[in-house]
């Protein structure tokens, strides 16, 4: 058994909510965490930065009124997605506002940061790392991390070439503190399976943009309903670092998905005018959309998850 810090013991569903850049926000984080799902977000989502400290206040609020209210059946805690990248300019600001609101959970990307994994512990909060390789993983253990957030191929937006099993067996290996799977997982059963690989949770974004509580274009919703995995395209052109796309948004922004040149990691963008054709007119989407068949509010899609990793369970015997 994995060693859990106490935010992430007992969850109602072992399923952590990925934060999607541009898409989350406060209404879908307060859903999922309701849910029993570990719901979370960007800091870099609030625009300008001032906003931050609202949507902290409003989802810490919302959820302590509901665990008042529904004392037998608590939310699951939140998390924040700190980019900790040396051009992301408001680290430092976001990082003041998540310590003043105490949030439980902080993922970082794109770099492990002894400072920040200290600061989140100087509260009590937990540290995630989201990783491609062994190595990265092994990195943000030394620095401070307290858990590995394992992003193996199929994954969307940014994403490895691992396959999940190789990512997770290297990981456990040396590791016995939580890991989230994350690739392509859009049911009950994948999360189930994650789990059999030795992952205490998984990792799931993709699918939580097909809901009403997501801050996405009804187009990019349909188009990730209509999909499959044939639709993706694993490209480094957009932001500098690999990641999976929407071919459909890739020929509408008028390039041809099978021809597409490489990208430098120079043109890494989280602010400007370049984030924008990046996230909001390049759609992010993981192989496993070929399983999200409707758009539906982010609780239904949390029930059927539930219901289908029990028939899984059951299944097996479980």
């Amino acid at each position: 058994m994995s060693k859990l810090p106490p935010a992430l013991q007992n969850l109602p569903m072992p399923v952590i909510g990925s934060p999607l850049f541009i898409i989350s926000n406060p209404k879908l984080v307060i859903a999922q965490c309701k849910a029993g799902v570990v719901g979370s977000m960007p800091a870099l989502n609030a625009r300008p930065a001032s906003q931050l400290d609202e949507w902290l206040a409003e989802i810490t609020e919302e959820l302590a009124a509901h665990n008042k209210a529904n004392p037998d059946n608590p939310a699951a805690p939140f998390a924040i997605n700190q980019i900790v990248h040396k051009s992301n300019d408001r680290l430092e600001h976001d990082m003041e506002m998540v310590m003043k609101y105490k949030v439980p959970i902080i993922i970082t990307s794109l770099g492990a940061r002894e400072d920040v994994n200290q600061a989140v512990h100087s509260y009590g909060g937990v540290t995630l790392h989201d990783v491609i390789n062994d190595k990265f993983a092994s990195k943000a253990i030394e620095k401070g991390a307290d858990g590995i957030i394992a992003v193996a191929a199929g994954a969307g937006g940014h994403a490895g070439v691992k396959s999940p099993f190789a990512l997770i067996h290297e990981i456990r290996q040396w590791f016995d503190g939580p890991v989230a799977l994350s690739g392509a997982i859009a049911t009950g059963g994948a999360v189930l399976a994650a789990q059999a690989m030795g992952a205490d949770f998984a990792y799931i974004g993709t699918a939580f943009i097909a809901t009403h509580e997501a801050r996405a274009a009804e187009e990019y919703k349909r188009a990730i309903v209509e999909g499959t995995s044939d639709d993706i395209v694993y490209s480094n052109l957009f932001t500098g670092v690999h990641g999976n796309y929407l071919a459909p948004s890739i020929r509408a922004a008028g390039m041809d998905p099978e021809n597409l040149p490489q990208g430098d990691v120079k043109t890494m963008n989280f602010g400007g005018d370049g984030a924008k054709k990046a996230w909001k007119d390049i759609w992010g989407s993981g192989q496993g959309i070929g399983a999200i068949t409707e758009v539906t509010g982010a609780a239904a899609f949390v029930e059927k998850l539930k219901r289908e990793y029990q028939e899984a369970r059951q299944r097996l015997a479980l």
